[in-house]
């Protein structure tokens, strides 16, 4: 979805993109009556959140690495409503409406203050430019990567101890489905701290020339902050 930045924050964090996930959870009561259909949602929210996360590491665009991001999140989310852990999956919804719309600004202020670039392969070093972006993009990214004590971490946490002890209980027609679930969910999580992590080095760890951030912008910028 094109857009401007602020526009993406908040699309990705609470309304449009995960307005599937809201009716899952309000439906809830009509899913929970049928295990074929909880393992369907599984599946297709295994695949969404794996492929997704492998997409987000192949690509050099900001916005379409954090945009991949919030898929690969919403397959989450559908892994705990298929496996009936609806309240971890409204928990994590939440969670990742904050951190989500924290990396969609901060992602924005990049762009504007680089003359509108978003391939990540042409900035580097931009950290001395701009240390306050520097600390807000890493605390998004690390809570979105399950980093300890940090808001990602216990929704994540929760959905994959969740797909490790509960997920054989609720289909006990398939015997390693829980095996299967919980390698998906745990494969989906590497994949996510090695985009994350990646976005990060791209940006302000990586050495190089740095990029010349537009006084003008940046300027203009900084009220934003103020307030």
């Amino acid at each position: 979805m094109e857009g401007p930045t602020p526009v993406s924050a908040l699309i990705h964090a609470a309304t449009m993109v995960t307005a599937g996930i809201f009716l899952l959870l309000r439906a809830a009561f009509i899913f929970t009556a049928s295990p074929k259909v909880q393992l369907a949602i599984v599946v297709v929210g295994v695949v969404t959140a794996v492929l997704s996360a492998i997409s987000a590491m192949f690509v050099f665009d900001l916005k379409k690495i954090i945009a991949y991001s919030t898929c690969s999140q919403i397959g989450y989310m559908a892994v705990a409503c298929g496996i009936a852990q609806y309240n971890i999956a409204f928990f994590h919804l939440i969670n990742h409406a904050f951190f989500k719309a924290l990396l969609f600004l901060t992602a924005g202020a990049v762009i504007h203050s680089c003359s509108n670039e978003q391939d990540i392969r042409k900035l580097s070093n931009i950290f001395p430019g701009m240390p306050l972006i520097y600390v807000a993009f890493l605390v998004g990214n690390i809570a979105i990567m399950g980093f300890p004590f940090i808001s990602g971490f216990y929704s994540k946490d929760l959905i994959i101890e969740f797909c490790f002890l509960g997920a054989d209980s609720v289909w006990v027609f398939w015997t390693y489905a829980g095996q299967a679930l919980f390698i998906g969910v745990l494969g989906a999580t590497i994949c996510t701290g090695l985009y994350s992590f990646r976005l990060v080095y791209f940006l302000f760890l990586r050495s190089g020339v740095r990029h010349k951030i537009s006084l003008m912008r940046s300027v203009q910028l900084q009220p934003m902050f103020i307030r």
